[in-house]
This record gives C-alpha cells, structure tokens and sequence, in this order.
C-alpha cells in the first residue's frame, strides 16, 4: 500500500533531527497533524527496527524539547502497514501557541509552521519560521 503526504501527514523513514520541527509545525497549525516514522517520502512503508525505543524516544523528545509543554496534545501509537512496524504520531493543534524548539526558543529557528506546496506532482512540506 502507498500513502500520499498531504497538509496533516508527514512521513519520515527513519527518527532523524527534524522531527521537533514537524511536531512543532503541526502543534502550531489549525488542525493539528500525523507523523509516521517507517515511510519513505514516496509513501512506501518499509518500518522500524526497535518499536518500542523509537516509541520511547519520540516521546521524549516531545517532552523534553518541545515548549510550552504538548503534554496531552499528542499519542505515540504503533500501526502495521502491509506486514511493517509503524510509528504513528498524532499531534493536535496546540492550546498555548505559539509552540517552539527548547534549544533555540521563540526565534525563527525555533518556532516553525508547515506551509504545503506542489512540486513535480509530489506534495512538499516546507517549514517556516513562524516567532520572532
């Protein structure tokens, strides 16, 4: 099965940096977002190795570089796709905006919204700086 990335759906292959910036896009956006961590860009599920440690880590990184704190914004789920491991993080659109990356605080390199755009018939997420 191949899923499409869209304005609340992110996918991410691996657990990598940026995933405090696509929690914070989504926490600062109108509707909130889904982040799956074991689907390639192109929307083919290939999972993850260690679900439970990646369940622990996304946690808490949430948690601990995330502010104001997103306790009970978010659930770190697993889901099967097609026999794999999924990572499913559901973010829901933040009551204490504007929401930011601890480590750089409320400047453009810490707070962030998703603007979506097409490009070549994919759909691209770009985030953008939102806080001065």
């Amino acid at each position: 099965m191949i899923f499409t990335e869209n304005h609340r759906t992110e996918f991410k292959e691996i657990l990598n940096d940026k995933i405090e910036k696509e929690i914070v896009a989504f926490l600062n956006s109108k509707e909130g977002g889904i982040l799956y961590i074991g689907i390639k860009d192109d929307g083919t599920p290939v999972g993850v190795e260690d679900i439970d440690k990646i369940q622990l880590q996304v946690t808490d990184r949430i948690k601990n570089n995330i502010l104001p704190p997103a306790l009970g914004l978010f659930d770190v789920l697993l889901q099967e796709i097609d026999k794999h491991s999924i990572v499913k993080v559901i973010i829901s659109s933040g009551t204490e905006k504007p929401y930011y990356i601890r480590n750089h605080g409320m400047s453009p390199s810490g707070c962030y919204i998703c603007c979506r755009f097409i490009q070549n018939n994919h759909i691209m997420c770009s985030e953008k700086a939102s806080c001065n």
